[in-house]
């Protein structure tokens, strides 16, 4: 029969001293545990609650301050993309449209390249050589945006500008879908340098958090694997990835969440104009970057309204990919089982 585990406090009080063994010693002792368990008990609750209370008013502070810019303008708010401080007419749709690009072209490129890299440190890279490509991504994550963003504008648009972006023109110029999203002179700066900004902000956070995961496999997975003859893809592919996929979706998550929040970086290299193109050769602008470069300008209830119900926009935008990442996860943890 299996034993019945004892309560922590009979062991506590099992392996007290001698000196509290009488019954008066032993009851203030248990009730000096109870004490500490209900303190604990307390404060994790409180702790946890704080978060709530904190989250709620957020909430309520952006609500409150985007209430008079969406009382004014609706609808029409989302749906347009005029901004113009003077006239007091503003409109959402350039910032969210260049948002949601510029997050989806940086996750289009780190993803696979993160879970590429981790899969070489994991499966393929050389011991001697784990370190120093471990350390080196540690370190990207650790640069602050405002030097990404100083490097972007000095050093990767001038590149872009004499290199990538005229090749793209020339090469995708016949092709008709193409043509429209490289066209327009290479102005270095736009879109699509944001979105590589993104991508090289993002990639350290895919990598490290795919590579702990592809860790945590257990080798007698692959081992089993490669005893059968499958190749190093193959083992990647039907074992490590479908083991590790509810950690690597979380990693993805998470670097997203970055990507749509990220100000400094994007400030300095979209371009920072009001106004949807179809070339992603084109400026730009993106709900932070806008927060952040006009917020200290903004002169007028309804200017800085406008502002606080982009937050709101932002934050909405957050919370619903936050929510559908956790409804996938809760499905592959539901199929696993």
């Amino acid at each position: 029969m299996l034993r019945r585990r004892q309560p922590v406090v009979d062991l506590a009080l099992r392996d007290a001293p001698a000196a509290v063994s009488s019954p008066p010693d032993r009851l203030r002792l248990l009730g000096r545990l109870r004490l500490i368990d209900g303190s604990f008990r307390t404060i994790t609750f409180a702790a946890a609650v704080s978060v709530l209370v904190i989250l709620g008013g957020v909430i309520v502070a952006l609500i409150e301050g985007a209430l008079p810019a969406l009382q004014a303008f609706g609808l029409d708010f989302l749906t347009t993309s005029r901004w113009n401080p003077v006239t007091e007419k503003f409109g959402a749709l350039a910032p969210i449209y260049g948002t949601l690009v510029t997050s989806l072209i940086a996750m289009t490129i780190a993803v696979p390249f993160g879970i590429l890299i981790a899969m070489f440190l994991t499966e393929l890279c050389p011991m001697w050589l784990r370190r120093p490509i471990g350390i080196a991504i540690e370190l990207l994550a650790g640069i602050p945006s405002i030097i990404y963003g100083i490097w972007g504008l000095f050093v990767f648009a001038p590149f872009l500008q004499h290199t990538l972006q005229p090749a793209l023109i020339d090469l995708f110029g016949p092709v008709p879908i193409l043509s429209t999203l490289f066209a327009g002179p290479p102005y270095g700066i736009g879109v699509l340098t944001a979105g590589l900004i993104l991508a090289i902000m993002v990639l350290p956070f895919v990598t490290s958090i795919s590579r702990d995961v592809f860790e945590a496999v257990p080798p007698v997975l692959k081992e089993a694997a490669y005893g059968l003859g499958c190749t190093t893809w193959e083992v990647f592919r039907h074992v490590v990835i479908p083991f590790a996929r509810v950690g690597v979706t979380g990693g993805v998550m998470l670097g997203l969440g970055r990507a749509l929040g990220e100000t400094m970086a994007v400030t300095f290299v979209i371009g920072n104009a009001h106004r949807i193109s179809g070339s992603l050769l084109a400026p730009g602008t993106t709900i932070s970057a806008t927060i952040a470069n006009e917020f200290t300008e903004a002169l007028g209830d309804l200017y800085t309204s406008s502002l606080v119900a982009l937050g709101l926009i932002l934050f909405v935008i957050t919370f619903v990919v936050l929510a559908i990442a956790r409804y996938m996860l809760m499905r592959i943890e539901r199929k696993i089982g």
